[in-house]
């Protein structure tokens, strides 16, 4: 039987025990693929020290550990764990923030971090905040042109540039 949403009669997307077995199982492979890693390059203790993946071999057996402890304790568990993870709504709010996030990072290499940025803030100032296009125009512009500032001409560290900088020089 499938617990259903209050507010539209839908079946939750997910489960809280769904979703602690997928975490728990993806946090083991990690764990396992950092100890395997450490391993290859050296987790004892050398003539000088500790080799490169003494600590991070450490680390991931803790993970492993950590993370079958979770799955062992969800799976004895399993009936009390069958709330919903999260309800549609509340999906699609971590959707409305998560995407458009996905097309900014996915904009960075095409148009450079600037011009994705400019982008990125005056969707979100226009869609989430409700803001006025002026005002919109002023941070989503000023914003990047402080970074571009601070990054580039003060600190001299280089970030991903597009089409705009190259054509203006930088």
């Amino acid at each position: 039987m499938t617990q259903k949403n209050i507010e539209g009669g839908k079946a939750a997307p997910a489960k809280t025990r769904s979703v602690e077995v997928a975490v728990a199982v993806l946090s083991i492979a990690f764990g396992l693929l950092v100890v395997s890693d450490s391993a290859r390059i050296g987790a004892s203790w050398g003539s000088d020290g500790p080799q490169s993946g003494y600590f991070p071999f450490r680390i991931g057996i803790i993970l492993v550990i950590g993370s079958v402890l979770v799955l062992l304790n969800t799976l004895r568990l399993w009936n009390k764990h069958a709330q919903p993870f999260i309800e549609h709504e509340q999906l699609r709010h971590v959707l409305s923030v998560l995407v458009p996030t996905c097309v900014y990072v996915g904009l960075i290499f095409p148009l450079g971090l600037y011009v994705a940025s400019v982008i990125f803030i005056a969707w979100f100032m226009h869609t989430h905040g409700k803001f006025a296009i002026p005002k919109v125009s002023l941070v989503s512009i000023g914003v990047p042109v402080a970074l571009f500032l601070l990054f580039e001409i003060w600190f001299l560290v280089p970030l991903p540039k597009g089409p705009l900088e190259r054509m203006l020089g930088y």
